[in-house]
């Protein structure tokens, strides 16, 4: 199972990397440093059907982080939400549904919220967790933030409300790639002690590397989290991971690979052009 979804991230880090390329779509290092997360999120923990997309039920997964949509538009496409090709051949640039944030939810299935501005995705996940609440209903609610979107002070005002209603349905993973638009995060304004802030709101918290598979599995599995409190995952990840002369490098939260660097990309991955 676990190679399986290790498989699926490599696949899906080629796809991400040839849609930037093919449409020009930036963002590449914040799509590839939280894609093992939503791999772990559609593949084996979120209660997701692309049959049923809109099942009351149903799990929900946000992705807070909007800019980094590309990377969740191919694992719904992977997953089955709408067909790939419609993905792939796309021309976002002039009014089509795969931009470079999340569309509203009624005009793509999968898309549980509308994203981009950033600290808005958490806070109406704390909405959505508090309603399956009121209606009785089991499913569990995951927002993917990013480091920088920890900015926000929604974030806390929501974190401060999850954590006085003790929403253990709820669940934040942060994105921890060390990076925000145009510099370091912690340059840009510190935010450590981090996982000391999500506990003192009254969150159960745990840090883990958000490339390894397993260990995020065992941390997101629905018994794990007894406390009666919401559970925040600071995850530390890599921007651009998987990909040697992206990682780390934040020139590519904007830029886009050319031929030569999108083909070095695909040899590194153990694809062919």
């Amino acid at each position: 199972m676990i190679n399986s979804l290790e498989e699926t991230a490599r696949k899906l880090r080629r796809r991400i990397i040839e849609y930037s390329y093919k449409t020009k779509t930036p963002h590449l290092g914040s799509c590839l440093s939280c894609i093992d997360i939503l791999v772990v999120l559609y593949f084996d923990i979120a209660n997701v059907n692309p049959n049923s997309p809109n099942d009351p039920d149903r799990d929900k997964v946000i992705l807070s982080k909007g800019h980094a949509a590309p990377a969740l538009f191919q694992v719904l496409a992977l997953k089955g939400f709408f067909p790939y090709e419609s993905l792939i051949n796309s021309d976002h640039v002039n009014g089509g549904l795969f931009g470079e944030h999340p569309p509203t939810p009624s005009h793509l299935p999968g898309i549980e919220a509308a994203t981009g501005s950033l600290g808005h995705g958490m806070p109406m996940g704390v909405g959505m967790a508090l309603a399956n609440r009121i209606q009785g209903r089991d499913a569990r609610v995951f927002a993917v933030l990013g480091d920088g979107e920890c900015n926000e002070g929604s974030i806390w005002e929501a974190a401060m409300f999850a954590g006085s209603h003790r929403l253990d349905n709820l669940t934040v993973i942060v994105d921890f790639n060390k990076w925000q638009a145009t510099d370091r995060s912690s340059d840009v304004l510190a935010i450590n002690p981090f996982k000391d802030k999500w506990s003192a709101f009254g969150w159960n918290t745990f840090e883990v590397d958000g490339h390894d598979i397993p260990s995020m599995i065992k941390l997101l599995q629905s018994d794990s989290n007894k406390s009666g409190q919401p559970l925040a995952i600071i995850a530390h990840t890599v921007k651009g991971k998987g990909i040697d002369f992206m990682e780390d490098d934040n020139n590519w939260h904007y830029r886009t690979p050319n031929a030569v660097e999108f083909a070095m990309a695909l040899e590194q991955l153990g694809y062919d052009q």
